[in-house]
This record gives structure tokens, sequence and C-alpha cells, in this order.
């Protein structure tokens, strides 16, 4: 098994594949750490749709890698933010996503955890943006999921400063039946959520973010920060009430928030988690014995693929992850909502493929390498 991979300017060079994958054992439910991972949504290759239009999702392959991460004991993060809505997936679409995921989560014992969005609204008024929240509120408490209040575009461009959005959370969490989990997504995830808060100053935007827990703290069941800042996430877990947790969405530095020193830790709300799931769920376990140092051991070396995946634009790192549960076998094709296929490029594939296979993350080895070599050909290289 070699294979030829182009680098940036169209060098190739050969690169052998491993041909054992890594095989984590299933195992019992986690007791250090709740971990989540926010799952893609799975295209219908076969609709005649653009990217102009509502996406067309298989909702068959899409529930079954839901099952695939709940066998392994993680949660799913489920219609979140950059993983799937606002670049392709609309609210209807991610309603019906969120019904069938909870309904599946039910069936199968499965922890499941629905973004809360304000997406049907193009702009409006702060007090458009809170009736379009109850809106999601409502419909993900009626599926029996947790409700994780996303950070809205349309809030952004509406508020006029702090006290707009310490209005609007504060009515959401005095709605809500039980805990959220608030999610402050960084403006590299997405560029209209900059000066978010009420301020492009990160340490009076976290100040204001915490007036609205610290207001509501037995409402808020934890945090999700996605700033890719390992000190400022440190920092603001460390001033949060107690019994409020810190879930992190860094995929930049999570092997080290997770772990966690002497004053605390982050628990996981991750995209990289769905190329990762197996061994992020064989990570944790390891962590839940103690051994902190062989829970790095075998985290550590998926940074290198994760921040590969997110680098800039950020935002297309979901392309990277479908991209790579294809080769793993998880669906068939590798189309995506909206065209986002084309959102790498072919040096960037290829070297997501040559650091996915170095950590084992192919069940069948055989078969990524033929899939690989089937994208390859495709952009015209010879074999």
């Amino acid at each position: 098994m070699t294979i030829r991979l182009p680098g940036v300017g169209g060098e190739l060079r050969t690169y052998v594949p491993r041909t054992e994958p890594l095989a984590p054992p299933a195992g019992a439910p986690f007791t250090s750490r709740t971990v989540f991972s926010a799952a893609h949504v799975v295209a219908d290759p076969y609709a005649d749709a653009t990217p102009d239009s509502p996406a067309a999702v298989d909702w068959d392959a899409t529930l079954a890698f839901r099952r695939h991460l709940w066998s392994h004991g993680l949660g799913v993060a489920e219609a979140m933010d950059t993983a799937q809505r606002g670049m392709g997936l609309d609210w209807a679409g991610a309603a019906e996503l969120i019904r069938r995921s909870a309904a599946e989560a039910k069936a199968v014992g499965g922890r499941i955890a629905c973004g809360v969005g304000t997406d049907q609204l193009a702009g409006g008024t702060p007090a458009e943006v809170r009736a379009a929240y109850e809106e999601q509120l409502a419909l993900v408490e009626e599926s029996g999921a947790q409700a994780i209040l996303m950070a809205s575009r349309a809030l952004a461009a509406a508020a006029s400063g702090p006290e707009d959005y310490l209005e609007v959370y504060g009515h959401l969490l005095r709605q809500a039946t039980e805990p959220v989990i608030l999610h402050w997504l960084g403006p590299m995830f997405d560029p209209a959520l900059a000066g978010y808060w009420g301020s492009s100053d990160l340490d009076a935007a976290t100040d204001t973010f915490l007036e609205v827990i610290a207001a509501h703290p037995d409402k808020v069941d934890g945090i999700k920060v996605s700033l890719l800042d390992a000190r400022r996430e440190v920092e603001l877990r460390r001033r949060l009430p107690r019994g409020v947790r810190c879930y992190t969405g860094d995929d930049f530095n999570y092997p080290e928030l997770i772990a966690g020193d002497e004053k605390g830790f982050s628990h996981a709300l991750l995209g990289i988690f769905d190329p990762l799931g197996p061994l992020a769920a064989q990570a944790v376990r390891v962590l839940d014995t103690g051994d902190v140092k062989g829970f790095r051991e075998l985290l550590d070396p998926t940074v290198d693929l994760s921040r590969h995946l997110f680098q800039p634009p950020t935002r297309f790192y979901k392309t990277g992850v479908v991209f790579l549960a294809w080769l793993a076998g998880h669906q068939d094709h590798f189309t995506m909502v909206g065209g986002l296929q084309s959102a790498r490029s072919l040096p960037h594939f290829a070297k997501a493929y040559e650091l996915a296979d170095g950590l084992g993350l192919f069940p069948k080895p055989e078969l990524a390498e033929a899939r690989m070599k089937t994208l390859l050909s495709l952009y015209g290289v010879s074999r």
C-alpha cells in the first residue's frame, strides 16, 4: 500500500499508509468528564440541490453516525452553529434534525444537547431576536434535549451594548425549564459575532458574560467557550460560580484544558471529537482512572490534525471533518450541504488524510487509501 500525495505547488511524494487501525475498546460511561461531539450532517448526494437551496439530508446516514458516537459513550451536540447551521442548514432543516436526533437519542439511551439560535431571522430588533430564541428553545425542550443557547448573529447586529445581552439572555434563562449551556463563539469561527456581549474588548465582554451567569446560576449547567485562547478559558472557568461547568470548545488546546490543573478542569464540547470519537473516548476513560499522563499520551498526538482541520478560515473546518468521515466509511460519498466540499484545497485534504491515517483513525485503511486515490484522480493526480 503506497500513495502519492501532493503538496502545495503540486509536488508529489510517496506515503506508506499504516496497515493496522487503532481499535479502542468499548468501555463504561465516563465518570470524570462530560464530553460532547458536535456531529456533522450527511448530505443527500442524489438530491438536485444548489448551494442556495434548502439542505437535502441523508437522514439514515446522519442518524447512523450519531449512533456511532453514542456507542463510544460520547454525547452528541446537535444542530450547532458552524458545525451545521448558518452555512447550508437553515432553521427548518435544523428543527427537523433536532426532532429526529432527539428521538433517536431517547431510543438508544444517548445523551444529546441541541443548539438554540436565531437563524430564522436575517436581522431584527432585540425583542425580535428574543422571540426567535424563544421559538427554538421551545422546540428543543419539547424534544427532550438539553438546550445550548448559541451566540446570535442577529443579536450581535441589533444590540447597542451590554445591556441588550443582559436583557435577552436574562429573559431566556428565566424562561428555561432546565439548566442550559451558554455558548460563546469567537469571530474566528464566525466573523459576524465580533464584539459579542457588547464589546470588542474581551475583558469587558467576559465581565458581561459572567454577569449573565451570576444572575441565574441555577439555570446555567455550563458554558462552552470557543475563543481558541487557552489562557483566557482557564481564567474564565476559575471565575465561574460553583456548580457551573466549563465545556471547552478550543480545538487547538483541548488536551491540556480537559486534563486541567490543581484549580479545576474543562469538560468538552468539540468539533474535533467528530473524527476522533473512539480515540477521544478511550482517552477520557484513561483519565477517569486518574492517569493524566496516559490521557495526554493518547490525545496530545491528535492536536496536529485538529489544528490542520481548524486552520483559517476556521469556519470551514467541517469540510475536513466530513472528508475524514467519508474516508473512514461512515458515509458513501464526499458531498456536503451547501457544496462545502469545495471549501478546502487538495493539499489540505492530502495532509488531513496523512495525519488521520498516522493516528489510526480509519477502521479500514485500505478503504481510506482507495477513496483518497479516487479523490486524487478527480483532481488530475496520476497514480
